[in-house]
């Protein structure tokens, strides 16, 4: 199985009025074009996806639309409380492998620091690995057998700016 790691885009900075819920801030227009730029350098990479989990805050949300958007996949877009901020990674591992049939490429959307909490899990069974996701980076991780601890290998890790190259 591939795990496609992607932080939301540019959103909405903490504290802008209207948006008093940190969950209601959305991608500022920035954001959403250097991800439709993303988005274009997965589909030059020739990536897959079948299916999409994404935190439901809106930022993370509007994130996997946009790239469903530009793969024609919107139907496969599911929200995962599990993405969210202090979210639970047994909680989305058991979720993935419950998953009928067993998918092949799976991209997850959602936050800092929980994503490279995450990758660092499955790549060396703890939170020893430093690493920054930066916001509309992407990562893709190798999994023979998805589990809760080193399962995984780090096969590459793409800033938004070498994304932006390759569109």
């Amino acid at each position: 199985m591939n795990l496609y790691i992607l932080r939301h885009g540019i959103a909405a900075e903490r504290g802008t009025p209207g948006f008093s819920k940190d969950s209601d801030r959305p991608l500022t227009p920035k954001g959403e074009r250097k991800l439709w730029q993303a988005a274009e350098a997965m589909e030059a990479l020739k990536l897959s996806f079948d299916v999409i989990l994404t935190s439901p805050y809106l930022r993370a949300r509007q994130t996997a639309e946009i790239v469903a958007e530009a793969f024609n996949a919107r139907k496969w877009i599911e929200t995962a409380d599990s993405l969210t901020p202090g979210g639970n990674p047994k909680a989305l591992i058991d979720r993935i492998n419950r998953m009928k049939p067993p998918p092949g490429n799976v991209l997850l959307v959602g936050h800092e620091p929980y994503l490279s909490e995450l990758i660092s899990l499955l790549v060396t069974g703890g939170s020893k690995m430093s690493l920054v996701m930066k916001k509309g980076g992407l990562c893709k991780l190798e999994v023979e057998r998805l589990a809760h601890g080193r399962c995984a290998a780090l096969e590459w890790l793409l800033t938004p700016r070498q994304m932006g190259l390759m569109s």
